[in-house]
């Protein structure tokens, strides 16, 4: 009885670690901003520079403690590894919740978002199983000889950690954010007759005049009872407001494409039924310049040969990114975004992205950019 409850901690701890490290694995950019969030809380943005790196290596380190966990390999060590790794984790979705500072923790990348409170949940829970193991540890032994185990958690290393370098330099295997491939970006944009909004509760603190007696009522109690007719009574302070149900919220809610003087430029670029593309650059000061000026030359032939739509999407300011542009011999047109959008389109600097009827047909990293004859073999020779 006891083995069996050992085991199911080791299968469930084990596989749950592989499953979350290798979420973030798939995109470990979008975790190094997480990451980077959690710096700025402990003022720590010193370590922003470090932020890619180290989400590849905890992205890693996951997988590497539930594999090693699930075969049995250096038992006691990983068992203390799972043990204050679950811990740290726990005291950062705590403190997250509590403090309402990081208001997703990244636990399982896009692909499950998690609130606060469900973040702290699940590692409670992981910390018991984790407990469970961490006391009968000496019960933990290998399914292989030590030799073999040792070569198993090697390769193992080698495979998590490339998989992680593989992501960050080819876009992740499985997309997960609002702009995916096919994802219609208007659409995402909009929320659907009769979806019910947000519904919040307000909470007011009244005082008597006269009698200085004092009573806390929500908006509906303050209309029900009609004590606003009562002019002895008046609100002190601000109301409070509380959300009480999450209504529906569009995928994509906060992205506004301006040109240098403000004019939004949303609806002519997601509604024009030719292909255009996009350069997403959402901090020129960082982005990659020979990769741009490759594009460049793509983007020159495009519009040259098919009159194609080229923009260049960045979060730089108007002047900055136009003498950027100027310096690069940039042939696109420059619109701005903010930074936060521009990095969920395409988890590369600059990134490259298709786009006919607001739809994403296409995008890539710009270490995998397409060649000009095969933009034109696959898609704009069929238009």
């Amino acid at each position: 009885m006891k083995n069996g409850l050992v085991w199911f901690c080791r299968i469930a701890v084990g596989l749950l670690f592989i499953f979350s490290g290798l979420i973030k694995a798939n995109d470990p950019l979008g975790f190094s901003y997480k990451l980077e969030e959690y710096f700025e809380v402990f003022h720590l943005t010193s370590l922003n520079g470090f932020a890619l790196s180290l989400s590849i290596i905890l992205c890693a380190l996951e997988m590497i403690l539930g594999f090693a966990l699930l075969i049995g390999a250096r038992a006691i060590s990983v068992i203390w590894g799972l043990l204050l790794l679950i811990i740290f984790f726990g005291f950062l979705t705590f403190y997250s919740a509590y403090f309402k500072v990081v208001q997703t923790c990244g636990c399982f990348g896009d692909a499950i978002p998690l609130t606060p409170w469900q973040s702290f949940g699940k590692d409670m829970v992981l910390l018991l199983l984790v407990v469970v193991i961490f006391v009968n540890r000496k019960t933990v032994k290998s399914l292989f000889t030590n030799k073999t185990s040792d070569k198993l958690l090697i390769a193992a290393t080698l495979i998590f950690i490339g998989f992680g370098l593989f992501t960050v330099n080819f876009l992740p295997v499985i997309d997960f954010l609002p702009y995916k491939v096919g994802a219609n970006i208007l659409q995402e944009m909009q929320t659907p007759p009769g979806a019910k909004p947000d519904e919040f509760e307000i909470t007011y603190h009244l005082t008597n005049k006269k009698t200085k007696e004092t009573k806390v009522m929500t908006d509906k109690e303050y209309l029900k009872t009609a004590i606003w007719k009562d002019t002895n009574w008046e609100i002190k302070g601000n109301p409070e407001s509380r959300l009480v149900k999450k209504g529906f919220e569009p995928k994509i809610r906060d992205l506004a494409i301006q040109d240098a003087t403000g004019n939004n430029y949303n609806q002519e670029l997601l509604s024009s039924p030719f292909y255009s593309l996009w350069i997403v650059a959402y901090n020129l000061d960082d982005t990659n310049k020979d990769a741009l000026g490759r594009i460049n030359a793509l983007s020159a032939n495009l519009i040259q040969n098919f009159n194609t739509r080229v923009i260049v999407l960045t979060s730089n300011a108007p002047a900055n990114a136009e003498v950027f542009a100027k310096s690069q011999k940039l042939v696109a047109e420059l619109f701005y975004a903010d930074g936060v959008p521009l990095k969920t389109m395409v988890r590369a600097n600059p990134g490259i992205m298709l786009i006919k009827n607001g739809t994403v047909i296409n995008k890539w990293h710009y270490h995998n950019m397409p060649k000009y004859e095969d933009l034109v073999k696959n898609y704009l020779g069929k238009q």
